[in-house]
């Protein structure tokens, strides 16, 4: 899967297929998600999954949110993690990876997770930075599969940074 096709019916890593002109008017600000994709980490599984720019992931899907913890008893630990992706002298890399914590209790249809802490690690991602210490180590191992597995030349082509935090 070539993360810089696009490909309507399965995109990979991108949502948006291509910049949109800003002239000043409505719409001006507007994100460019084009090179930002999203993980769920399920304990020790990684999978894409583009709904969670938008909160709504398959784990997402009807829950109510809270910001308080104990609103959530029974909540299970869930990651998203922002990847995005660029392009450099050896081709396309995982430039920025950042992710995000969430509980949720899918019978009770309930959620914890901190809006702004999404928003500014997406932020950050697309600033090209990486920040998964707060990652236990088969979070890591989950999400350094799936970015070997997902495309081998863009996990070599990517900073030793990123191969040092998922290490």
């Amino acid at each position: 899967m070539d993360l810089f096709k696009n490909n309507s019916k399965n995109s990979g890593f991108t949502i948006v297929s291509s910049k949109t002109d800003v002239h000043g008017g409505f719409g001006q600000g507007m994100l460019d998600l084009s090179s930002v994709s999203s993980v769920i980490i399920d304990g020790d599984e990684a999978y894409i999954d583009m709904g969670a720019l938008h909160a709504k992931s398959a784990v997402e899907k009807g829950v109510k949110w809270t910001t308080n913890k104990e609103e959530v008893p029974n909540g299970k630990p869930y990651w998203v993690v922002w990847v995005t992706v660029d392009r450099n002298e050896k081709g396309p890399y995982y430039a920025g990876v950042t992710a995000c914590y969430m509980e949720i209790d899918r019978e009770a249809r309930r959620g914890y997770k901190l809006l702004h802490e999404h928003v500014n690690r997406m932020d950050y991602s697309m600033k090209r930075r990486i920040m998964v210490d707060e990652l236990g180590e088969t979070e890591k191992q989950a999400l350094k599969k799936l970015l070997m597995t997902h495309n081998p030349s863009m996990w070599e082509n990517s900073s030793d940074e990123l191969k040092q935090a998922l290490a």
